[in-house]
């Protein structure tokens, strides 16, 4: 609850005209194929499966946009965390506490810097590659 109402209160001052927030993701998922957000910020808690919706808006038959932006919101920062909420698709991944400045930080960050999609076999989500690597040519490069 509190999470939510700090990033209301965030977005509200940031100008953003419509925010819908709730802890229901059912709720979210349905707000989501009716309403097209610019971008998600999911919480992920022990109560909350943040990571179960993130896989329905990648996922789904029924999703209407599964390259919508996604910033996972957690206190869980440990390196298998990390991975699997990037493999489960998310775009950025916000570790708790949080502040005006890193919410701020993680917007300007998907905003400036969108990253490709890639489908493999049961797999879609981000490329995980962030940068190219200069100097490397090879016949084995692998194209974004």
């Amino acid at each position: 609850m509190l999470l939510r109402r700090l990033l209301t209160d965030v977005f509200s001052e940031f100008g953003v005209p419509t925010v819908f927030s709730t802890h229901d993701p059912l709720e979210a998922y349905n707000y989501f194929c009716s309403s097209a957000p610019d971008i998600i910020f999911c919480d992920w808690t022990p109560d909350l499966d943040g990571m179960g919706f993130v896989r329905q808006i990648r996922q789904a038959d029924d999703t209407p946009t599964p390259y919508c932006p996604i910033v996972v919101v957690t206190a869980n920062t440990e390196l298998r965390h990390v991975c699997y909420a990037r493999d489960n698709g998310m775009t950025e991944f916000l570790a708790k506490p949080i502040s005006a400045k890193t919410i701020y930080s993680r917007l300007c960050s998907v905003i400036e810097n969108p990253r490709a999609f890639i489908r493999v076999g049961k797999f879609f989500g981000l490329d995980r590659r962030r940068r190219q690597a200069e100097g490397y040519e090879s016949s084995e490069r692998r194209r974004a």
